[in-house]
């Protein structure tokens, strides 16, 4: 399972997505040894995320799920508000950014990423 966004993915995201504030969900299945690398990742991608207008508005520890079995049971769960999909794709495209992405590929065995607007405004 792929945990980064692709080049194809970020150009539907972008064609697809109001040119508005959203929130990404985060859902995160550590690789072993994951959670430290994940902790360096937070660590140095925080000033890209600034960088971006965005802000951590939730970063939790998973529980067991209530629904959806094993299957569903993720280690950790972050929520992100971005100012726009543009933001959140020039953070990833920054060759600086990307000079500690890695760690985050390292750390995760599994990822999804949603990005999520308010159903009413």
């Amino acid at each position: 399972m792929t945990v980064d966004p692709g080049t194809a993915d970020l150009e539907t995201f972008l064609a697809t997505t109001p040119d508005e504030p959203f929130v990404m969900l985060n859902l995160m299945r550590y690789a072993e040894g994951g959670r430290a690398l994940y902790t360096e990742y937070l660590r140095r991608a925080a000033p890209y995320v600034e960088a971006a207008g965005a802000r951590v508005l939730y970063l939790g520890k998973g529980g067991t799920p209530l629904v959806g079995g094993d299957a569903q049971a993720w280690d950790a769960v972050m929520l992100v508000w971005y100012p726009s999909p543009a933001a959140f794709t020039a953070m990833v495209d920054d060759p600086e950014y990307m000079e500690v992405s890695h760690l985050r590929a390292q750390a995760l065995a599994a990822a999804v990423l949603q990005p999520s607007r308010p159903l009413v405004s």
